[in-house]
Formats: C-alpha cells, structure tokens, sequence
C-alpha cells in the first residue's frame, strides 16, 4: 500500500509545478513568437500574484517581471480583453475609475478610454497605449507605469529553489524615455532588458514612468513601447509598431499556406478548429532545421520530441510542413553518445532542449535531456507516416540512417535485458522517474497504490515498437532493402505475440499499465492501453474488450476519458496523470478506436471534448483538466497549473476528426481513402477544402443524415482517387 511518503511531492517530483495560491483571475492571455513568450493578466499587466508566471520571457527567463497602469494613480476598470483570433495580438479596453484630481474635482468614471495592444516579434515586445478623452472638458491627470525585471528562470518560475543566483543591477534610466535591467547570470550571460518610449516621461525614477496627460476635449495621447530583450548575442532593433505586426501577419500567412481548409455546418465547432489551429501556428517555431511546435505555454515552451511528434502526427494530413520540420530537428539532435546524466544513449530521440541559466549551468539536466522512452519509436512511426502522407522518397533516404540508430536502440540499449520490451530506468541523479508521456512520479503502481520499481515496461510503448518495426518496414522496403523490410515485419509480430501473453489482464479486460523491475503486471485500468488500439498491436478480439471498457463509466467523464480509472487506488480527478482528462490522449484513444471500427465512439469522445471546449477561454484546448464526471448546467473543472495553449492539445481535434471520417491519405498510391465515416451529433455537414495530395488537391464534403453520411467530391485537381468504404 502506498505510504505517506509516497505523496510528499517535494522529495519525490523536483520538478513539480508550484502552486501556492490561486490567481485572481484565471483567464490569462498568451502571446509567442520564436523563443519569446508573454504572460499576462487581462488588463495587460504583469504583476506577481497567483501562481507568479506572469511574465514576458525570452529564451527560458522571465525579462519583465512586472508592468503596471494606473490612471490618476488608480488601477483602471477594465471593459473588455482578448487575443485575436489568429493569436497576434492582446487587446485591451480600460477605462478611468471615479478621480478625485483636485479638491472639489472628480472625473467620472468612463470619462477616458484607455486601449492597450501588444504583441510580440523576433525578440521583442511591442506596446501601443492610447488614452482618449470622451468628456466636454480639457482633463490634466497622470499615467503612471511601473516596471520590474527580476531574470528568473523558469523553472525557478515554477519552484525550483536554486542555492545561488547571478547579480541583478539597479534599473538605469538612460534618459526620461529609456530604463534599462541588467543580470549578470552565473553562465556568464549579461541578460538585459530595453524599455524604450516613444515619449519622453515627465517623472522617471528607477522602475517608475509618469507621464502628466493634457487631454482637450475629444482627444486622443498615444504611447508606443518596445520591450526588447537582449542575452550578449546580437540585439534585437525594434521597428514601428505597424511594421512589426506587418512582419507578425507575413509570417502567419506564409506558416498557414498548404493548411487543409475545414468548414462545418456548426459556427462554435469552426471557431474552436481556427483557434486549435492558430495555437498551433503560434506554438510552431522557426529552428534552423525547419519549423517545430514547441509543447506549451508558459512551462513547456521550448522543444519536446514526445510532443512535438504527436504534434506532427495529429496533424500531419491537414499539412504535412510541422512533421517534416519535426522529423529534420529530431534527426539533427538525436544522441550519439553514452551520458549518463543527460540518459543519452546512441540512437536516442531528445525528450526536451532548454535555454536559460539553470540549463546552461547543469542545475537541470533539460538543457539537451533525453529521458524519454516513447520519443525513439515514435520517430520512426512519423518518419513512414510522413512517407505514406507525402511521398518523398527523398527525405525518406536521408532520414533512413537515423530510423536505423533509433532502431539499433530499441533492439539494443532499450532492451538491456533483451526480453523484447522497451524498458526504461533512469540513469541521471537529476532526471525524470517516469519517462513515458505520463512522467509524474506516482504515474505507474499497482493494484494496491505501491508504485512500481524500475526498469519499466510500458504498455503503449511495446505498441509504439510495434507500430515503428511496421514504419520501418515500409521505409526500407521504398528504399530497396527487402530483406531488412521482412526481417522487420518479422520482428513486428514476434513482439505482438509476446505482448498479448505478458500483458493482457483478463480480470480488469485490459493491458496491463505496465511490466516493473520483476516483470510483474500493474494490473491497473489506464488509458494508456488505448495508444495500444492507435499503433494496431491490440488483436481484434481484445480490441471489443477494451473498446467496452474505455467507455465504461469509471473512466468517460461525458468530457473525456479519464487517465486512470475511478476504480483504480491512485485515482485522484484533481492530479496530473491519475485521473484527469487529457485531451490529446483521448484523440489518440479515439483514432485507435476508429482503427478497429468503433467508429461511434470516436465521435462520442469528439463531442465530449466539443462540448467542454464551449467553456473554456477563446475555445482553446487546455493541457488537461480535471476528471469530474459531467454535472447538468455546470462545465468541467479546470487544472490549475496546466499549459494553455498545449501543442498537442491543439492538434487533438484534428486526429479526432481523422478518426471520425476514417481518413486516410496514401500519397504514393495517389488516394483519399474514408472508411465508414461518421459526424459528432452537433456536426451536420463538414466540407474539407484544398486538401492536398502530392501536387493534386481535392475538396470533399461531407453530410451526416439518419442512415450514415454521404460524401461528395466538390471539386479535384490532378491525380488523386478518393475511395469511400461504407
């Protein structure tokens, strides 16, 4: 049984995220570009409550670590607040309290108009502030804005205690309309952050600006303010506030070119697909390999292999652009030597890359880490995913040496016992416990609560194996090696047979969660045992039996289905990996379970996660939340802590969809195949527009109706065979 010191997160999980208290306001807005990301509250501020993460932050440090307003030295009341649909900008409309100016003196409250927009580009941020005067009288009365640049880490963000930090300076004002912040890490990096306006303050003191506003009647004053953030390297120069945003609405344009356009009938589905897929675009960051979505905003934004694959593979029909810059950074990063602290091992997938100078210093072992156990196979998977997507034979043969090392340690160091299952234990003093994608501490027990000792074999990563011998298989057999190819297949089914025997669970009519240290079953209901459905190692026998269980009560909530089920010892709604709901874990159930015919439920889990997006902020897909079952009149119950936007939870909706309409794309044959496809009951009819395959592209709608849905080819262009099973 599981002991109290079990749950002492603080001994177990140094990593864990801190939450001490609870935000005033839980709807933050998030802007990014490249390694630049900002935090903030909805009036436009940073200041240090809640959880602290507000924050504008550059390459894994905080740079601002607090940006006030005040009008007539109060707060302002706040009118509206948003991000834009396409997530370039934050806008915010305030306006003034009741102000007592002078004795005997008020302005009434929503005298002025006060707008805020931000946005970020190529190292720096961008501020337009303007105060208009709507009342009959010229008004005198000050703005004050108070900034802070405390250079913080952001894993101390997230409660890392460090034992030492580097030097922060006295800000410096430069001149009445320049304030600059300076750290001296400990990496030897002077970090610095820029404030510059465009006006001159009356007052500047330290961290304080006060502007005394003269506002006639019906007039307007504006403020632009860049906040560039500089780390020794080139500076960035900042450019005109509409010059830059031009740049930002390029770039967006040119990311967006060969996206799938999708259209339904159902104007909320629309906006939580365009905002899922303008997360994305935002997430996705230009590298020197190609594009990368990093994982999430605000812990996670940086590379993640794990992530950034099933990024890829969720979204890899609508365009295929994100995989093929996944699988060049993974290629180019993919370890080649033993160390230990880092658990590198040749042929290995990086699990994470971070900057900042906790990294830089080994404080984390996550400046280039690579404990992840489900990252190598799923390399592969992508590689002949995106071969089978796109037919390019050509990036085919350049990945081939890098799926042959990401073979030679699944067979080789990812076996050390050589039993045929990928296991992990880890090898840093510093690493993670867990290195499948639930890497909590207290992510992988047994049937009483004990957690299971190491090495461990997890049950979706054998299916991982599986589906990766199959990818590669197709690889070497396009590249001319068919011995290779049916040694592989070989290799494939061998382990099917030894996982059916080693895993199946009669009594829970599941798999297992995983194998420990003594091969001994955690006889647990997870839902990791439907990305065994997803890779198609699961017989279709037990595939009825799982299916059944997955959608029993215990684990769908009427959201989602639940991590762990409510019947299992460590089931806690409220923690991160045992029993909470993650959306892009139930797309992967789902898209297994279409894999195998279960069609409907694959709809179910769509409209579930639909209906629960209607309550989240901008319709955008958190991380996670928590597994509460569905009240009547209530919505589900956010997770404190989780990212928003998540990359993968971004892609969930269209690897749901794909499972729903029985997609499939086979560049090389030039076909469009859908096999029995069905419609979430708020969708009637779906059109896909410009979908493209190789240089053919084709437009397809799609119109649920009580017998079924009918497809329709709208419109094609070049070669392509569209094949509809029913």
């Amino acid at each position: 049984m599981p002991t109290e010191a079990d749950d002492l997160i603080q001994i177990q999980d140094q990593f864990y995220i801190l939450a001490s208290s609870t935000r005033i306001d839980d709807r933050t807005h998030v802007l990014k570009h490249g390694d630049s990301m900002a935090v903030l509250d909805r009036f436009g501020d940073v200041a240090p409550v809640g959880f602290g993460e507000l924050g504008l932050y550059h390459d894994g440090t905080r740079f601002l670590s607090r940006l006030g307003l005040t009008i007539g030295w109060h707060r302002p009341l706040l009118l509206s607040s948003t991000v834009t649909r396409d997530n370039t900008r934050v806008i915010v409309d305030l306006t003034n309290p009741d102000l007592p100016i002078a004795e005997g003196v008020v302005i009434p409250r929503g005298t002025l108009h006060v707008s805020r927009e931000m946005l970020l580009w190529d190292g720096v941020c961008y501020e337009r502030l303007r105060v208009a005067n709507h009342g009959l009288a010229t008004l005198t009365v000050p703005l004050g804005l108070t900034f802070d640049a405390d250079f913080a880490d952001i894993f101390e963000v997230r409660g890392t205690k460090r034992a030492q930090r580097g030097r922060r300076l006295p800000p410096e004002n430069e001149s009445p309309a320049v304030l600059r912040f300076d750290y001296d890490g400990r990496d030897h990096v002077r970090r610095t952050t820029r404030i510059v306006c465009s006006t001159p303050a009356d007052t500047a003191s330290g961290g304080e600006l006060r502007f005394d506003l003269h506002l006639e009647e019906h007039s307007f004053w504006e403020l632009l303010t860049t906040f560039a953030f500089e780390t020794g390297r080139a500076r960035p120069e900042p450019v005109a506030y509409d010059e830059a945003l031009g740049c930002l609405a390029r770039s967006l344009e040119q990311g967006c070119r060969g996206d799938c356009g999708i259209r339904s009938s159902n104007a909320f589905f629309n906006d939580w697909l365009r905002r899922s897929l303008a997360d994305i675009h935002m997430m996705t960051t230009d590298t020197p390999t190609g594009p990368y979505p990093y994982a999430g905003v605000p812990w996670f934004s940086t590379p993640f292999g794990r992530d950034g694959i099933i990024t890829a593979l969720q979204t890899l029909w609508v365009n295929p652009w994100i995989a093929r810059g996944v699988l060049a950074y993974l290629a180019a990063t993919q370890a080649d030597t033993v160390d230990e602290e880092r658990d590198a091992q040749p042929g290995k997938i990086l699990h994470e890359a971070r900057g900042g100078e906790m990294a830089a210093l080994g404080e984390v072992p996550f400046g280039r880490y690579y404990g992840s156990v489900d990252a190598t196979p799923l390399f592969v998977v992508l590689a002949g995913a995106y071969y089978e997507r796109t037919g390019d034979r050509e990036l085919a043969a350049a990945l081939w040496p890098h799926v042959e090392r990401a073979l030679a340690w699944i067979e080789g160091d990812g076996d050390p016992d050589r039993d045929g299952f990928v296991e992990y234990a880890r090898r840093s003093s510093t690493g993670l416990v867990q290195q499948g994608w639930k890497d909590s501490y207290d992510s992988v027990f047994h049937a009483d609560g004990s957690l299971a000792e190491p090495p461990i074999a997890l049950c979706e990563v054998q299916g991982y194996v599986f589906a990766a011998y199959h990818a590669a298989a197709t690889l070497a057999g396009v590249l001319g090696d068919e011995s290779e190819s049916a040694r592989l297949v070989m290799r494939a089914e061998a382990l099917r047979a030894r996982f059916e025997e080693a895993f199946w669970c009669e009594e829970i009519a599941s798999y297992a969660l995983a194998l420990d240290g003594a091969k001994k079953p955690c006889r647990v209901r997870t839902s990791n045992p439907g990305h065994c459905l997803y890779t198609g190692i699961v017989s279709k026998e037990r595939a009825a039996r799982m299916a059944d269980t997955l959608m029993s009560e215990d684990f769908f909530t009427g959201w989602g289905l639940r991590t762990v089920s409510t019947r299992e010892a460590r089931y806690n709604p409220m923690s991160y990996h045992d029993g909470s709901v993650w959306p892009h874990d139930n797309a992967i159930v789902a898209a297994g379970l279409s894999r195998y015919g279960f069609r409907h439920a694959a709809s179910r889990l769509l409209g579930g996660l639909f209906d629960a997006t209607l309550h989240f902020e901008l319709h955008r897909t958190p991380e996670l939340f928590c597994g509460f079952a569905r009240r009547s009149g209530a919505g589900p119950i956010l997770y404190p802590v989780a990212c928003a936007p998540q990359s993968w939870s971004a892609g969930a909706p269209f690897l749901f969809l794909q499972a729903c309409l029985g997609l499939t794309v086979d560049a090389p044959r030039r076909t469009i195949t859908l096999h029995r496809p069905e419609l979430p009951e708020s969708v009637e009819q779906i059109t896909l527009g410009e979908l493209v395959v190789g240089d053919a592209q084709v437009e397809l709608s799609f119109q649920s109706h009580e017998h079924g849905v009918d497809v329709n080819v709208m419109r094609k262009r070049g070669e392509v065979e569209v094949i509809v099973i029913k």
